[in-house]
């Protein structure tokens, strides 16, 4: 499953958040620390590893 990073804009908390597509389309993600709805996704860079050499 996808793991995105949001912002809580009431308590100020960044968490990493694993999420279905559906869950993530939705937009009602709530922060782990104080169970808000008020939050934001943060764009941030990633890397994907596989199994295979290239």
């Amino acid at each position: 499953m996808p793991m995105y990073d949001y912002k809580c804009l009431d308590c100020g908390k960044e968490s990493l958040i694993v999420l279905t597509l559906k869950e993530h389309e939705a937009g009602k993600v709530a922060c782990p620390s104080c169970k808000g709805t008020n939050t934001r996704q943060m764009f941030t860079s990633f890397i994907a590893h596989t199994t295979k050499k290239s």
